[in-house]
C-alpha cells in the first residue's frame, strides 16, 4: 500500500495540472471570438487561490506543490463564474 500511496503523491499535481488545462482549454474553446466577450476575474482568482493554496498547506503540513495546485484551481473555477462589470454601462 505504501507504493501507491508514493504514486500519487506523485501523480496528483500532474492530473491537476491535466485538469486545469482541459477546464481553461474547454473555456477558451467555448467563447466567441467577437468584441463582446464576456470579461471575467479567471486569472485573478488564481493568483489569489494560489497564495490561500500555499498558505493552507503550509498550515496544514501538506506539501506546498499540491495546496499551491488545488488553490489555482479553485480560483480559476470560482473566479470564472464572477463577471466583470464594464465602465460602458
Amino acid at each position: 500500500m505504501d507504493g501507491f500511496s508514493d504514486f500519487m503523491s506523485a501523480a496528483l499535481p500532474w492530473i491537476a495540472i491535466a485538469l486545469l488545462l482541459a477546464i481553461f482549454f474547454a473555456r477558451e474553446a467555448g467563447r466567441k471570438k467577437d468584441q463582446d466577450r464576456r470579461e471575467e476575474y479567471g486569472s485573478e482568482g488564481m493568483a489569489l487561490g494560489m497564495c490561500l493554496g500555499v498558505a493552507v498547506s503550509t498550515a496544514a503540513h501538506v506539501n506546498v506543490g499540491i495546496g499551491m495546485m488545488a488553490g489555482m484551481v479553485l480560483g480559476l473555477i470560482i473566479g470564472s463564474g464572477i463577471e466583470k462589470k464594464s465602465d460602458k454601462e
